[in-house]
């Protein structure tokens, strides 16, 4: 870097290199290097300067009766200093915490970039939380300002209620009207500089622990770090570009804010309330979508419908779990396309993937991206052919790797230890340097998009009287990759018939989010070590090997009842 650059001028040279090279990943990868920064808000220093002057698309949001709302970049830099401004009217300060619970709305992106030039931490959350999951995201993120659809703000009754309250949509009794934000002076001043390694955004993900962890990152780790991420999408200045993922979860920050915005493209949102393939391929052609990111779910749901390939689409890629080359087939049958795989976590950027310009091979994830330095360990930390997915700290730790886990310096160490960030995933390296997913190294597995904790569903089951122990693990599902299977071991009074499962089934769907929800369900005795730990392994491994649509005895499905299933 050269001395005497501004740090906007630093960011601005690492993106136009990724840029300039998107198609020749061998000189990307030698030659990157993640800018260095110290003070750095890319709200204020990259995002407000990019949109200064500069009337270009921003943001679109499509609803699902066709009605759009659209903001170019100089608007929206506008509206975003309106509601920062109103914020700190309202007390919010440099380092306090604020939940924000939206959808595909306006306000999600307007919030977004308040809370960056405040120097706020904000903790995104999905519109699916039930009571529970929300009173333990406030107390442990120490919330003190609210931003809330309107319409889930009885959630939160008697949780937070010391807190800011602000609500999107109609007025609530006692809560602030986001729309009066907007009457705030359209000049923004920060009250001090922020430093890149400052707090940012505090995400919960589920781990096999009794509580979901809390990954936090700062101003450079998600914001700078999706360099790589925009690089491995192949997204371009100018491009219209859609992200199919809920508000809440960190793949919403990755492709619908940072990695668009760093490009200079064009976020598309379709604000659906049931995802729909064909009103997503409809779209996909009627607004001309050049880059489409999406889960193996949506995936596999779109190709039973496929049609010609939209005609303005450039890109398409696939992040969450490995997509099944079958999926990858039939796209490339259909629109001479390849969907191209891609692998990173809520604690990081895009690490490895399937970047243009490269060839793709079935099955693969691709091969580092630029700024990460990725080998494969051992249970004793050796790098091997075959092993644990671990990032290279020291002199070459990446930017877009989290800050740790918040207050729990023990489990940060414990994933940080011998020089290496470690996954938890495991991978085998194929000769040509690209890497094969072969499986998570602990109990959490993936649901649709969507990170599932076995601890906190058998933790509802056993509140059930007739259920003494349980154990959850993934079963195989032609649509959502898989799906949580409970192997429940009932009381001795309890028989294992369907109005048990009934009963069950309904304790649960009580307790869990739609995402979360137990969808299969076994009476049987559990298989356990000699000190008494549960095998969930050997579930697993029975799982996999089932036929699709085979039944056995004393399993009930939740599709066996009359509830409609979300």
């Amino acid at each position: 870097m050269t001395h005497g650059q501004t740090a906007t001028e630093r960011f601005n040279q690492a993106r136009e290199f990724l840029l300039q090279h998107r198609d020749n990943y061998e000189r990307a990868y030698a030659e990157f290097r993640w800018p260095e920064l110290n003070e750095f808000n890319w709200a204020l220093d990259w995002f407000d300067v990019y949109a200064r002057g500069n009337n270009a698309a921003a943001l679109r949001i499509i609803a699902d009766d066709g009605s759009e709302v659209a903001r170019s970049f100089a608007e929206l830099a506008e509206t975003s200093n309106r509601v920062a401004n109103g914020l700190r009217r309202l007390g919010v300060q440099r380092g306090d915490r604020v939940l924000m619970m939206l959808g595909n709305e306006l306000p999600i992106w307007e919030t977004m970039l308040a809370a960056q030039k405040l120097g706020a931490v904000l903790i995104p959350t999905t519109t699916q939380l039930t009571v529970e999951d929300l009173r333990d995201r406030v107390e442990r993120g120490n919330v003190r300002h609210l931003i809330v659809q309107s319409q889930l703000a009885p959630r939160f009754a008697g949780i937070a209620d010391g807190a800011t309250k602000i609500a999107v949509g109609d007025a609530v009794p006692g809560w602030h009207a986001f729309e009066q934000l907007y009457a705030s002076a359209a000049a923004f001043a920060p009250d001090g500089t922020t430093l890149a390694t400052d707090p940012l955004l505090l995400y919960f993900t589920s781990g096999t622990t009794s509580k979901p962890k809390l990954v936090m990152h700062t101003h450079q780790s998600y914001p700078v770090g999706h360099l790589s991420t925009m690089y491995w999408v192949g997204i371009r200045e100018g491009d219209l570009h859609q992200n199919i993922s809920s508000p809440g979860w960190a793949k919403h920050a990755w492709s619908n804010v940072f990695a668009p915005w760093n490009a200079g493209a064009t976020v598309l949102a379709h604000d659906y309330r049931r995802f729909e393939p064909a009103a997503t391929l409809q779209l996909l052609e009627r607004v001309k979508v050049n880059t489409l990111c999406a889960p193996p779910t949506v995936w596999r749901m779109v190709v039973q419908q496929l049609g010609a390939k939209p005609s303005a689409l450039r890109e398409a890629v696939s992040a969450g779990e490995p997509l099944n080359p079958e999926v990858i087939e039939q796209v490339q049958r259909h629109w001479h396309m390849v969907v191209r795989d891609g692998y990173g976590q809520t604690e990081t950027t895009a690490a490895v993937g399937n970047s243009p310009g490269q060839s793709v091979e079935f099955g693969s994830m691709g091969k580092p991206l630029p700024g990460y330095r990725i080998v494969l360990l051992d249970s004793a930390g050796a790098p091997q052919s075959v092993g644990e997915i671990a990032l290279a700290l020291g002199d070459a730790r990446p930017i877009g790797l989290m800050a740790g886990y918040q207050d729990d310096a023990e489990r940060t160490n414990t994933v940080m230890q011998g020089g290496y960030y470690r996954t938890g995933d495991e991978a085998q390296l194929q000769p040509d340097g690209r890497l094969v997913f072969s499986a998570r190294g602990d109990d959490v597995f993936k649901s649709s998009d969507y990170r599932i904790s076995p601890f906190e569903l058998e933790s509802a089951l056993i509140e059930h009287p007739s259920v003494v122990e349980a154990a959850v693990v993934p079963s195989p599902d032609a649509v959502r990759f898989t799906v949580p299977k409970a192997f429940v071991t009932l009381a001795a009074d309890v028989a294992p018939d369907v109005d048990t499962a009934r009963a069950i089934f309904e304790f649960v769907r009580a307790r869990l989010a739609p995402y979360k929800r137990i969808r299969r369900l076994e009476f049987a005795a559990l298989p356990k070590t000699i000190s008494g730990k549960i095998r969930r392994v050997e579930l697993r491994q029975r799982e996999a090997l089932r036929s699709e649509g085979e039944r056995v005895a004393n399993e009930f499905l939740i599709s066996d009842f009359s509830w409609k299933e979300e």
